[in-house]
């Protein structure tokens, strides 16, 4: 198995993913004629979403941005049948974002990828620069300080034991801690309101909303490549991945459930 078979697209696909970004998008309060960047685009997912939103709107300019060119080259082909916005994409660090989309835009959505940003102060920083006066920024998270809702510690900490002894008796592997990505530790919603206000934001919608996820859910994130490497780095993605769907397999078997529930942070934020 490639690293590129370790995608994001199979948990993408599940209902109650497109919608939480559903969500989202209406909290951003997008309308027809505005210039939206969907930071982080992947294969298009979300400016699906957003083209759901507008409704023919052909006055309407969606910017597509995102670091992997084959995910760019992917959402291009799954849209290169939309005739009723015009759609720009832009191969870029989201870091870089002033640098690649040089004309102001009014809003800008990141869609479950703001943990993944080492540098969250240059992120807002590039934001605040590309927005117009007053445009609005619009992010959400499973990954925060708060995600786990009480009474889940029991369902992680088995699913990481059982997880971590499969790879280990099957491959004789443990995870290396010192590959791990300290910049990408949790904040907590203060945190996040703390940082987007350093940086001449104003905070305008904070909500937390709770979701039941499926076996499926769990199963299809152990997939994905950057969740793996953030529970097991340093460790082959095949081991890794197989090694978590094994445990949480097993864990949801123990404790005799159907769903664990996880918390999505959703923040709306505008410039000043």
């Amino acid at each position: 198995m490639s690293s590129e078979e370790f995608t994001f697209k199979r948990f993408a696909d599940h209902k109650f993913y497109t919608n939480l970004n559903s969500r989202l998008v209406t909290m951003a309060g997008i309308i027809p004629g505005q210039r939206i960047i969907d930071l982080a685009c992947g294969t298009g997912a979300i400016i699906k979403l957003i083209l759901q939103t507008l409704r023919n709107a052909k006055e309407s300019v969606i910017i597509g941005v995102d670091q992997s060119a084959s995910a760019l080259k992917e959402a291009m082909e799954e849209l290169s049948n939309v005739k009723n916005a015009t759609l720009e994409f832009a191969q870029s660090k989201v870091e870089h974002l002033s640098h690649v989309v040089k004309e102001s835009v009014d809003t800008i959505i990141l869609c479950n990828a703001i943990h993944y940003i080492n540098d969250k102060h240059r992120l807002v920083e590039e934001v605040q620069k590309t927005l117009k006066p007053k445009g609005v920024f619009a992010f959400n998270t499973s990954f925060f300080e708060g995600g786990h809702p009480p009474g889940t510690e029991k369902f992680y900490g088995r699913w990481m034991l059982k997880s971590l002894r499969a790879l280990r008796n099957k491959y004789g592997l443990k995870p290396n801690r010192s590959k791990k990505v300290e910049a990408r530790r949790h904040l907590s919603p203060e945190q996040y309101e703390e940082l987007l206000t350093h940086h001449g934001m104003k905070v305008r919608k904070t909500e937390i909303r709770t979701v039941q996820m499926p076996l499926e859910g769990w199963l299809d994130i152990s997939q994905f490549e950057d969740f793996i490497t953030g529970i097991m780095p340093g460790v082959p993605l095949d081991k890794a991945s197989e090694s978590l769907q094994q445990g949480v397999k097993q864990t949801y078997e123990d404790l005799n459930i159907t769903t664990v529930p996880r918390n999505w942070l959703y923040m709306v934020a505008s410039r000043t």
